[in-house]
């Protein structure tokens, strides 16, 4: 069932014609000046769209976008960086009937699109704000992102939806490496002499794979494993990725200190362990209370029941709830292939969750 919205929200065509545009503004993360050119016609369409451009912030050095009060009440909060290297794309931009597919179109530049429009006739305390690092982590964005966050009343995050479902459930993340410093030997001639850093980071594997926890949905994930530097050495050196996940903050502190105990088998071999935690789990402590308005503002102007979810994925909607605030995810476009190669967003649904946005805006600051 579709809804159109209301004629001020604006037509698909000048929607899709944004996203269009940026889309084929490659903007990766790793490439800080085509992340500056993306956040630049960003506000080049706000105001188009808007009437008046944003404010171009730096933050640590990478350019952040800001439309809207200084002090907002409400948060939109968004990111214009993607995990697409540059040419990943061909086309960079096709639409076949109601699919558009472009590199970043649902993770997440038409839900940046979707604020935006849902921003006219708005008047109150919102502002919409765009990172350009929260495909790598937010390293130089979090701190930032709880601070205007812990001053806010509600953030709703225009991360792309699932199938339609917002998002009131996100695991938090910890990335670690692991470093084996062995010694080398003549493979052949004398091997015991050695200290074989492949066999201490296989037994370490195995021992992180016993640390998973399904009934908390934690995943300790072995990723990138490198080591030795010919066939005929034993190794000196090995180095494995460690890629943590849960919905427990307590499982994730779990998680860290078996890692932090891990000794050698070898007790000639030395282990150092670097990384750590890097977003808390979104609960839904943090965001049930507004599911349950927009559920409400939904039925209100007609729409289906939207529905929720809990993700496996991370967002920034992670460290607002970390600051304090209350949040809502996963309000942006309807579609799928994140990260994928097939990445695509349903364009006849533009309309009506943009103006489920605007509805919901409208409704917070009413109170």
């Amino acid at each position: 069932m579709s809804h159109q919205s209301p004629a001020e929200y604006g037509r698909i065509d000048s929607m899709l014609a944004a996203i269009e545009a940026l889309v084929k503004m490659e903007s990766p993360t790793e490439d800080l000046d085509a992340c500056r050119d993306v956040v630049k016609l960003a506000s080049d369409i706000a105001t188009r769209v808007l009437g008046m451009p944003a404010e171009i912030r730096e933050v640590n050095g990478r350019p952040v976008f800001w439309w809207g009060a200084q002090q907002p009440k409400v948060i939109l909060l968004a990111h214009l960086d993607t995990v697409w290297p540059h040419n990943s794309f061909s086309p960079l931009w096709s639409v076949e009937e109601n699919i558009a597919r472009g590199p970043g179109i649902f993770d997440m530049k038409a839900g940046f699109v979707q604020a935006l429009y849902a921003l006219n006739g708005v008047d109150g305390s919102v502002a919409l704000v765009a990172t350009t690092d929260e495909e790598t982590g937010s390293a130089t964005s979090k701190e930032f992102i709880k601070e205007i966050s812990a001053k806010a009343s509600a953030v709703l995050v225009l991360e792309a939806s699932l199938d339609g479902k917002v998002k009131t459930g996100r695991k938090g993340t910890a990335m670690y490496q692991i470093n084996v410093h062995g010694r080398a030997s003549h493979a052949g001639l004398e091997p015991e002499k050695g200290i074989n850093s492949t066999v201490e980071i296989a037994r370490i594997i195995l021992a992180l794979k016993e640390l998973e926890n399904s009934s908390n949905g934690t995943t300790v994930v072995p990723t990138m494993v490198r080591s030795g530097n010919t066939t005929n050495t034993v190794p000196d050196l090995a180095t494995l990725d460690v890629d943590i996940r849960s919905f427990s903050m307590n499982e994730l502190e779990r998680v860290e200190k078996a890692i932090k105990a891990f000794t050698p088998e070898n007790s000639e071999a030395r282990i150092v362990i670097t990384g750590g935690f890097n977003r808390p789990p979104l609960e839904t402590t943090s965001t049930l209370k507004l599911y349950e308005r927009a559920e409400k503002v939904a039925q209100e102007i007609g729409f289906p029941a939207l529905g929720h979810a809990s993700v496996g994925g991370a967002s920034d909607g992670n460290f607002a709830a970390a600051a304090g605030a209350q949040v809502l995810d996963g309000l942006g476009a309807i579609g799928g292939g994140a990260h994928a190669a097939n990445e695509w967003i349903d364009t006849s649904r533009l309309e009506e969750r943009s103006a489920l946005l605007h509805a919901l805006i409208k409704d917070l600051l009413n109170d």
